[in-house]
């Protein structure tokens, strides 16, 4: 038996550059942070000639091409994976949340399957493979931040050259700006995402015709991104929490798919009670309302009186590791 386990993410700033049919034209930029919530696979040699598959779902099948999981079949398939084994997954907080679960799924996977394999795998080449895997060949309309910042962790700077090749340097913060963010960074959960892929999906449609107005955005939140990674290296964290909500702005303009009445509440009321910034991780619509709050505690009652519950949670600098080899 053996466990690996990999990091899920909250967006810090610069996030949407990281799609294809943006940093393909402009270049991307975007910082994230890896967070103490994981992805963790099982992958287990068996006395059986099958594929033994548990995750939300269960599946026992001959071969590969009967796995219903597209991610599962498709790496089994390409690191020619012969039958008599058993993949499990499990996590801390399921899909759909906007935590990037599905690349850190991929992620760990991998890693998962080349340790098993006692082959040695980068965290640049294990994040492109798995990039390449869900953008390329499954032809999903994500970007690279997840497959990356899975595979790093820690607080990170990525830049996206337009041929895709991507630069990784650390956010350098001091301890103090460190424990800061940890302490005043609040995720409260909405509920679930369903919308992800369509916004996903339009944002791609429109910067592939050139959409001028979706361009114009997506290069100012590049621009966030750059001026959110100058202020928190100098330790300026409150301003941090004021570019956030500019943040928010330009990724709320950029769908009307992206909130909606109770997220828009839920934000006003955070600002009411001691959030300086805030914004919703993921694409859109659930998943997690992160703030910057400069009042912790009256933040908390806040959103505890609108029925959200808050999960905390502190930075993880491991990345996507393996924790159990039997």
């Amino acid at each position: 038996m053996l466990i690996t386990r990999t990091p899920l993410r909250i967006s810090i700033g610069g996030g949407g550059t990281d799609l294809p049919s943006y940093y393909e034209r402009r270049g991307g930029f975007f910082i994230s942070a890896a967070i103490d919530k994981y992805m963790f696979i099982a992958i287990n040699r068996t006395f059986t000639d099958d594929y033994l598959i548990k995750y939300a779902e269960l599946e026992r099948v001959s071969s590969v091409d009967e796995i219903d999981h597209r991610i599962v079949r498709t790496v089994l398939k390409e690191q020619e994976m012969g039958p008599g084994l058993e993949v499990v997954s499990t996590a801390d907080i399921p899909a759909g949340a906007g935590l990037g679960s599905s690349g850190a799924f991929t992620v760990g996977l991998l890693r998962a399957i080349y340790a098993i394999k006692r082959e040695h795998v980068s965290p640049s080449a294990l994040a492109e493979e798995a990039a390449r895997i869900e953008i390329d060949v499954l032809g999903e309309p994500v970007g690279k931040q997840d497959q990356y910042i899975a595979a790093f962790g820690g607080l990170t700077c990525f830049e996206i050259e337009k041929d895709g090749h991507v630069n990784v340097s650390p956010l350098a913060v001091s301890n103090e700006t460190l424990h800061e963010l940890e302490e005043r960074l609040l995720l409260f959960f909405t509920g679930y995402s369903r919308s992800a892929g369509e916004i996903l999906a339009d944002q791609h449609e429109r910067s592939e015709a050139d959409e001028a107005e979706m361009l114009e955005n997506l290069d100012r939140t590049k621009e966030l991104g750059r001026e959110i990674r100058k202020v928190l290296e100098a330790g300026e964290a409150e301003r941090f929490g004021e570019l956030m909500h500019e943040h928010w702005e330009r990724k709320r303009s950029r769908s009307k798919g992206i909130s909606n009445e109770d997220i828009d509440r839920w934000y006003e009321k955070a600002i009411q009670n001691g959030a300086i910034g805030g914004k919703l991780v993921g694409a859109g619509r659930g998943g997690f309302l992160m703030f910057y709050a400069s009042d912790p505690p009256a933040l908390r009652e806040a959103m505890a009186a609108e029925g959200l519950k808050e999960t905390r949670f502190s930075f993880d600098f491991d990345g996507s590791s393996v924790i159990v080899r039997d």
